[in-house]
């Protein structure tokens, strides 16, 4: 029996084929989700299933006999309740107007082992990794957008600089060349006043040349009489 006939062989039960396939996905996903977080799926007289972690061994390939290393594994593992065994073996009668396996009984779907319970956790486990992923993402996001900004910052405080840099340049060379100016006036001027005054004592040394010669004129007269 393939899960299509499994379907069919408890529509007439559910009310139609669709409930029957709905009901099937849903205790299967339920089941396996439940083995897979590492939890015990226990059905009253029908059995069991669980997840059986295998260590590291060695195994022989059986075409070439070769011996192989088989790395660590977890594998579900499903054990046959006893009314199951019992109805296989022949021990006890298929019952013709009941069902084959036990229902539980009351009180026992509220506990905490039952499969619609571990498939809540299942999908709270789920919820809170996504959540966490979603958080992980948000924060790198955050740290990508808050280095962009410090770089940006650190662009602008560089140009910045950079340009009080080049207007101060400016202006040493701007303050450098009026004091060569004021220099270059000052020398002018000096060079102005100068002029004049040596002009005049020019024309006093010939005055004072021209004193002497009359002194000696007037000394050798006096020496002649």
């Amino acid at each position: 029996m393939n899960k299509a006939q499994l379907v069919e062989a408890i529509a007439d039960k559910l009310g139609g084929r669709q409930q029957a396939a709905d009901a099937v996905d849903a205790v299967l996903d339920a089941m396996v989700r439940a083995v897979v977080a590492g939890d015990r799926v226990s059905v009253t007289g029908f059995g069991s299933f669980e997840k059986v972690d295998r260590p590291a061994r060695y195994a022989r390939n059986p075409q070439t006999g070769e011996r192989v290393r088989v790395k660590k594994t977890s594998v579900p593992r499903f054990r046959a309740g006893q009314g199951f065994k019992d109805l296989v073996s022949g021990s006890k009668k298929l019952p013709k107007n009941d069902v084959a396996v036990k229902k539980a009984p009351k009180g026992s779907l509220s506990g905490g082992s039952s499969t619609r319970t571990t498939a809540k956790a299942a999908a709270k486990k789920a919820t809170a990794k996504k959540a966490t992923a979603k958080k992980a993402t948000a924060k790198k996001t955050t740290a990508v957008k808050t280095t962009a900004a410090k770089t940006t910052a650190a662009k602008k405080a560089t140009a910045k600089k950079a340009t009080t840099t080049a207007a101060a340049k400016k202006t040493t060379a701007k303050k450098t060349t009026a004091a060569a100016k004021k220099a270059t006036a000052a020398k002018k001027t000096v060079a102005a006043k100068t002029a004049p005054a040596k002009k005049a004592t020019a024309k006093k040394a010939p005055a004072k040349k021209t004193t002497a010669r009359k002194t000696t004129a007037k000394k050798a007269t006096a020496r002649k009489k």
